[in-house]
């Protein structure tokens, strides 16, 4: 059985116009939002947006996104072989995750001494690909705080979606031999999930996950709930592959973002993210000026900062 391929790029001024006219009369009566055509090729369909990407899906796809690449070389004198290449190894499992309708989730804050865990789970129907392109999303650990308090607002206005935080002293209280770092990401994960796709009759082809280890060791973690959502996608580095996920990302970074500048206005200082050097002298003023108390409402005790001040 053939599969299915997806390969896309980003077109010049002078190669667009050539595909316009070469597709002329190839085009399919419907356009999808966003794109200045869609047209048949054989075996491939070919989309051009008007953000300049070309898109081409279908069994030739290699072949044609390689042709066109070729023309684009010709045409601007750059040398993209490499990124054909590069474009065929890395995207090799984005065919199944990108340009599909999906419910994704990804968190924000394990790895933050101060500030709270947030999970976000978001469905991101087909249509909404071509306005996601455009605000530029993608993993949000890849673009600046600037940029993501930019566009994460358009996002949370119309990206469906459902976001759980879990605070530092709820953090404390649960956390235990039993109940672990990745233990505590499934339960989230799978509350946000649940969440969402009962909000609502969700249209979606998959529902996927960031991997953060193996699906029999998350769904074990979820032995004693009530209510589990199964058949999920994991796979690692879902930001880059499935948009849904991206902007969970992006919207989980926007809102810890907040509650870390709430926490810098409460107590009058910069409040840093990580766990390095710098979080261990900020806990130290802390606790000296507010006592161990505060850091067990606004920290995560188990992390090896709480050691280093005591």
């Amino acid at each position: 059985m053939n599969k299915q391929k997806t390969f896309s790029f980003k077109v010049s001024d002078e190669l667009k116009n050539e595909l316009i006219e070469y597709f002329e009369f190839k085009k399919r009566d419907k356009t999808p939002p966003y794109a200045i055509f869609q047209a048949d090729e054989e075996d491939t369909v070919v989309t051009l947006y008007e953000s300049g990407k070309v898109v081409f899906q279908g069994i030739s796809a290699d072949i044609d996104a390689d042709m066109w690449m070729q023309r684009e070389k010709a045409l601007t004198g750059k040398d993209i072989e490499e990124k054909i290449k590069k474009d065929k190894e890395e995207k090799k499992d984005n065919t199944d995750y990108y340009f599909i309708s999906s419910i994704g989730s990804d968190e924000v804050g394990t790895g933050d001494y101060f500030g709270p865990i947030v999970v976000t789970a978001s469905y991101v129907n087909k249509k909404d690909i071509s306005f996601l392109e455009n605000l530029g999303v993608r993993d949000s650990k890849k673009i600046t705080d600037e940029k993501i308090y930019k566009i994460a607002p358009e996002i949370i206005k119309r990206i469906p979606h459902t976001t759980i935080i879990l605070t530092n002293k709820q953090y404390n209280e649960i956390y235990s031999n039993d109940i672990n770092m990745n233990r505590i990401k499934a339960i989230l994960h799978n509350k946000a999930l649940y969440t969402l796709i009962n909000k609502d009759k969700f249209d979606y082809e998959m529902i996927v996950v960031d991997q953060f280890e193996n699906p029999k060791s998350y769904y074990n973690h979820l032995k004693d709930s009530k209510y589990i959502v199964r058949n999920i996608n994991f796979t690692t580095k879902a930001e880059d592959k499935c948009l849904s996920v991206a902007c969970s990302s992006i919207i989980s970074r926007y809102i810890f973002l907040n509650e870390i500048k709430k926490l810098s206005n409460e107590l009058g200082m910069f409040i840093p993210l990580g766990a390095g050097p710098i979080v261990d002298e900020t806990a130290k003023k802390i606790k000296d000026k507010y006592g161990i108390n505060k850091l067990r409402e606004i920290a995560k005790l188990n992390f090896k900062n709480t050691e280093k001040i005591q």
